[in-house]
């Protein structure tokens, strides 16, 4: 199987069974094959956030079914919810969500921690990663140390910490001015390219968004 996520007729509703509910996903089919990366591109409230939860396991559907890596994690426990989540997804968001009493290394080593991977092999890799984004120098300062493009470098860091099959991104360069949020993701794109990663990016910039494989529109609830 060459796809690395299928959803298929997947529906996300809000407030169920009472006059207040909301319907976001209406029927959602979507493909990404190994190596491809596709831009999602949708107005505020279209439900991109919401596809993506879905998608990355924070969340359920009521309907429709959520194929990862070949496996149909639709109805799968928790604690496997967990563990795909932990070594076959990786997440970026608007906001870096580093945390504020660790080192930009630390930020990348603990999540290879609750992997079970050695402490000397996980330290090895975080410092491989930042190099490769050019922030070795700043291994060892804490975020609140850091400029806004180079706090979202070391997210991204993070996010491929583990290797990931898909990363998953939630606008993630929305918190930068213009000439960081054009440098910082063509870092992005540049390891995701190197890895041969599957992406989902969401993007309010259609510039950004055309420098990817494919683009998709979420609007009423469809894909088009």
């Amino acid at each position: 199987m060459n796809d690395v996520l299928s959803l298929r007729g997947i529906e996300k509703r809000y407030n169920r069974g009472t006059p207040a509910e909301i319907t976001v996903l209406r029927g959602v089919d979507l493909r990404i094959a190994r190596g491809e990366v596709v831009a999602l591109v949708a107005p505020s409230g279209a439900g991109k956030s919401t596809l993506l939860h879905v998608a990355g396991l924070l969340d359920t559907p009521d309907a429709g079914q959520v194929v990862l890596g070949g496996q149909d994690l639709t109805g799968a426990s928790d604690r496997r919810r967990t563990a795909a989540r932990r070594m076959d997804l990786g997440f970026v968001y608007q906001f870096h969500h580093l945390l504020p009493e660790f080192t930009a290394a630390e930020n990348i080593v603990l999540p290879q921690l609750a992997n079970a991977v050695p402490a000397a092999q996980a330290e090895a890799r975080a410092a491989a990663l930042l190099d490769r984004v050019g922030l070795a120098a700043r291994a060892n300062h804490r975020p609140a140390a850091l400029s806004g493009g180079e706090q979202q470098r070391v997210a991204f860091c993070r996010a491929l910490a583990n290797g990931p099959q898909l990363l998953l991104a939630d606008e993630p360069t929305g918190n930068l001015d213009p000439a960081t949020s054009d440098q910082v993701f063509g870092v992005l794109m540049e390891l995701v390219r190197e890895t041969g990663l599957s992406a989902l990016i969401a993007t309010h910039n259609l510039d950004l968004a055309r420098r990817m494989d494919r683009v998709l529109r979420l609007d009423a609830g469809r894909l088009a």
